[in-house]
């Protein structure tokens, strides 16, 4: 039987646990999530359990990275489901605070995450990566020295990190684990409990539009107005709207000229219904994320 994961609720029990832990000898590894946990997540447990001997899982949904017309109300909370996922995969300990523990009464200290949060999500969430830099900050700060592992669907996020963990000097190695997809290739988020049976099969047209551009750079494309308009092409024709389809350097999200090297970014978010969605590729890394591992290319829809 694996061991029980403990539950911590406060800093000062998760900071003894994890200090206590490297006492004992016992590398740390860390998961930092906002909960509603899928199998994305749990792979993510998983190389947390590969690089480290001591697990700890944060379940947490942030208020400071989410706008004042975004889902915070909404966002899908299920500590116990989450726990009971957690379970078989014996992660050591999960900090569950709630808000106030995170930010006590007079918090006002906020992390300026710079110019990688600029493009992107941080054009068109004004505030959110400042949330995301700040929250992260404060869990580094609760879990001391560790590897965190973070998910590179939300691949400006993980550059944020990255970031400030180089500029703030934090004892903390930054994971980023590649996209895990369901069957149909759409990547996991919590977000698609949201979505209907009709919604997820509008959604997966972006999918098959970064897989076709993936596609085409493999095989030598080098126009960033093509690459994009593969994924608009197939895109345009069911999604409610495209929020953005960008091409940008892989490490610093600047945009890229017309002609595309060796290594870029190709991000798109969308919506389908209410429900919003964010995907990526990175040419010349990835795979196209129809040959991802797990994924099937899904069938196109039928015409109407």
């Amino acid at each position: 039987m694996p061991p029980e994961t403990a539950l911590a609720r406060t800093v000062a029990e998760a900071r003894a646990a994890c200090d206590g832990a490297r006492a004992r000898g016992l590398t740390v590894g860390f998961v930092p999530t906002m909960g509603a946990l899928h199998d994305g997540h749990l792979a993510l447990v998983g190389e947390a359990k590969r690089r480290a001997a001591f697990v700890v899982v944060s379940i947490f949904v942030n208020p400071t990275q989410f706008g004042p017309h975004e889902d915070l109300a909404r966002y899908p909370r299920d500590i116990e489901g989450d726990l009971a996922k957690l379970a078989p995969l014996a992660a050591n300990l999960v900090f569950a605070p709630d808000a106030t523990e995170m930010y006590p009464p007079g918090d006002q200290t906020r992390v300026d995450p710079g110019a990688v949060a600029t493009p992107l999500e941080g054009a068109l969430r004004p505030g959110h990566f400042e949330g995301v830099a700040t929250v992260v900050a404060k869990l580094f700060a609760v879990v001391g020295p560790c590897s965190a592992v973070f998910g590179r669907k939300d691949y400006q996020q993980l550059l944020v990190v990255r970031r400030m963990v180089r500029d703030l000097f934090l004892p903390v190695e930054v994971v980023g684990h590649p996209i895990v997809r369901d069957r149909d290739g759409l990547a996991m988020s919590s977000r698609n409990r949201y979505l209907s049976a009709g919604e997820r099969r509008q959604a997966l047209d972006v999918v098959r539009g970064l897989d076709a551009a993936a596609t085409e750079f493999d095989r030598g494309e080098r126009r960033a107005s093509r690459l994009t308009a593969a994924v608009r092409d197939l895109a345009e024709r069911s999604v409610t709207s495209i929020d953005y389809v960008a091409l940008c350097d892989a490490d610093t999200l600047a945009a890229t000229g017309d002609e595309v090297s060796s290594r870029a970014l190709l991000a798109a978010a969308w919506r389908v219904g209410s429900t919003r969605l964010i995907d990526n590729v990175v040419l010349g890394e990835d795979r196209p994320p129809l040959e991802a591992p797990g994924a099937s290319s899904p069938a196109p829809p039928k015409p109407t």
